[in-house]
């Protein structure tokens, strides 16, 4: 990013209120490294409970909540018509994390992601999509800087060959 890049999200705003239209953020609204809507279990990051989902969101209501952090694309429904929307990834399907303990998160699919958003009048109409790109040259590059491991996630949208 150019440093003029850097300086318009610098001023860009945080939040302004609980109620906001939409929310955007990168794990949950308090805390950019926690999961909304994945829970961790038996070494892997898997969809969250409603109940769990509404407790990490506390007081944040927006009709349209866009989050982050796991790159698995999802569309969750919660009460009062509101939306949460996770993307997915545009270049990293897949990865190991030790937070809050030793798992995995995995799409199983090579595929940039990415979400539109359309707001009607009877709602907000989401579309997950999937685009395929040169993910075998992201793979040779991770392998080039080191990252066996982010080679592999590239190339097949799992952490292990044999998963």
């Amino acid at each position: 990013l150019t440093t003029a890049d850097l300086a318009w999200l610098r001023a860009l705003p945080s939040r302004e209120s609980p109620e906001d239209e939409i929310l955007a953020f990168h794990g949950t609204p308090e805390d950019d490294c926690g999961y909304l809507l994945e829970t961790v279990a038996a070494g892997r990051a898997q969809l969250a409970s409603t109940a769990e989902i509404e407790a990490r969101l506390g007081r944040w209501r927006a009709p349209l909540m866009l989050c982050a952090h796991t790159h698995q694309p999802r569309v969750i429904a919660l009460g009062e018509g509101r939306l949460v929307v996770n993307p997915g990834s545009v270049g990293l399907p897949a990865y190991e994390s030790d937070y809050p303990e030793p798992h995995v998160s995995e799409t199983g699919c090579v595929h940039a992601r990415y979400a539109l958003a359309e707001k009607s009048a009877t709602g907000w109409r989401i579309e997950l999509r999937a685009v395929p790109y040169d993910h075998l040259a992201a793979a040779r590059q991770a392998a080039a800087n080191g990252r066996p491991d982010w080679e592999i996630a590239l190339r097949t949208g799992r952490m292990a060959l044999s998963a």
